[in-house]
């Protein structure tokens, strides 16, 4: 017999085709997978011998995607700068100095707050990142390591090709396959043409996907036509880049109406990140014009620097009201749209829709509880005239408003905290590290006034 329980709510949110809502709703799940999904009188009565876990008050919804996020600990210490200031006075001259047993604590800080609240899966570009799958493993998240890469010799201070494809030969598909490995660059720029061309054979090579930052600054239309003479999506085509099993670009935000058909027809993906685009004054992606136009679009919060939290539900209320703001349309961005890109959209785009993102029979346990009994979600009504649980949870639900977090049918926050590692440790152990990474920034840019040299220079 395989291991199995019942979970229960008051209200299960499917996210399948349809939307599904089911009052008193349970899922069996068998060996971390779901058996079962309708009412909890009916998957009881059908296995009576499985033991339930009935969460009150709550909604059970699949759990969070988190299309496109950086470890770290610069919170608070990078702000009010233009995203080119920003990257050339504090963010390169960390990754010039950062220690790989800092990158390590600064994942398992990340991650210990994405499934705290409610994100199961985060797609991390960050540096040093065997510490990131050995954090993942020990916490229970499904991570998508891609690695931070400049494969350029002005950008030699990031990780490389090879250390790029040694973590896919030790980590891709590890940890239970909650760990999936990608191959990574900073920005196109950050790469040579045999670097580039380097990278494009090594997703081949692996079978991988491949992420990169790109139309996320109005300032790089410009460079890519000064050096390519083209916008930048025919030029990552040109390169081989779509040739990839499963490309995503990060941001987007300065494509433009012909560059989204071009990409829907070549099935790359984009992460959405609101939040950050907003802070850094980078601009307002043409979100509601990708999903119309078929291409997948997660949602992602972006680095903790830019944001300044890993705290998916708000980054939810944030792109339905950046939404609404651009196109001066309150029917825009609607919660349904949103919960999806959080969830069966944004396992789309990374390639897991098929195991995760909504709940289904034969999908992997990903599961999260929201608590129903909190001012934010009263008054919750979840059938009839004034039904608004999909409003709720997008427009009023914070992420300390998750009460059970499950990956793969395992439990690994529950009623607010962290039961797979000891959170005081893991932040006793960031607050040690911290004023080292500092202090060798500081000395750098002493030395170093006009901080790390940009391919704008």
């Amino acid at each position: 017999m395989t291991e199995s329980m019942i979970l229960a709510g008051d209200h299960l949110l499917t996210m399948d085709a349809t939307n599904s809502v089911i009052a008193d709703g349970a899922l069996l799940i068998e060996d971390g997978r779901i058996a079962a999904v309708g009412k909890l009188r009916e998957i009881a009565a059908d296995n009576p011998s499985a033991p339930v876990k009935k969460i009150a008050d709550s909604v059970l919804m699949p759990g969070i995607v988190n299309a496109h996020a950086h470890s770290g600990f610069l919170r608070g210490t990078a702000e009010h700068l233009p995203v080119w200031d920003w990257l050339t006075l504090h963010i390169n001259p960390m990754h010039r100095v950062l220690q790989p047993h800092e990158a390590e604590a600064a994942s398992w800080l990340c991650y210990a707050e994405s499934v705290l609240g409610g994100t199961t899966t985060v797609v991390d570009m960050w540096r040093f990142m065997e510490g990131s799958a050995k954090a993942a493993e020990a916490i229970g998240n499904r991570l998508v390591a891609v690695p931070y890469v400049g494969e350029h010799p002005d950008y030699n201070y990031f990780d490389t090709l090879d250390m790029n494809e040694a973590m896919i030969e030790t980590w891709h598909r590890k940890a239970g396959g909650r760990v999936n490995v990608w191959v990574g660059l900073e920005h196109l720029f950050y790469a040579d043409e045999a670097g580039q061309r380097r990278a494009v054979e090594l997703a081949k090579k692996h079978g991988t996907g491949f992420h990169t930052h790109c139309s996320e600054a109005q300032i790089e239309l410009a460079e890519f036509e000064r050096r390519y003479g083209k916008r930048p999506m025919y030029v990552l085509d040109d390169l081989g880049f779509f040739e990839t099993p499963l490309a995503m670009i990060a941001h987007g935000v300065w494509l433009d109406s012909a560059e989204i058909e071009f990409i829907a027809k070549r099935r790359v993906s984009v992460a959405h990140n609101p939040v950050s685009n907003m802070k850094l004054a980078s601009g307002i992606a043409l979100v509601g014009e990708m999903l119309a136009a078929g291409v997948a679009v997660g949602i992602g919060t972006d680095g903790e620097k830019e944001n300044n939290n890993f705290d998916m539900f708000e980054e939810m209320k944030v792109a339905s009201l950046l939404g609404k703001l651009k196109d001066l349309d309150a029917a825009a961005m609607d919660s349904w749209q949103v919960l999806r890109m959080a969830t069966i959209t944004g396992a789309k785009a990374i390639g897991l829709d098929a195991e995760i993102g909504s709940i289904e029979p034969g999908k992997r346990a990903d599961i999260i509880a929201v608590r129903t009994d909190t001012p934010r979600m009263t008054p919750l009504y979840g059938e009839g005239p004034y039904f608004n649980l999909q409003h709720n949870l997008v427009h009023a639900v914070r992420g300390s408003d998750v009460a059970i977090t499950m990956i793969d049918g395992q439990i690994v926050v529950e009623d607010g905290e962290l039961k797979t590692a000891d959170l005081g440790e893991i932040i006793a152990e960031v607050r040690k590290v911290a004023p080292g990474l500092f202090a060798r920034r500081a000395a750098f840019l002493a030395e170093n006034a006009d901080g790390i040299r940009q391919w704008t220079d």
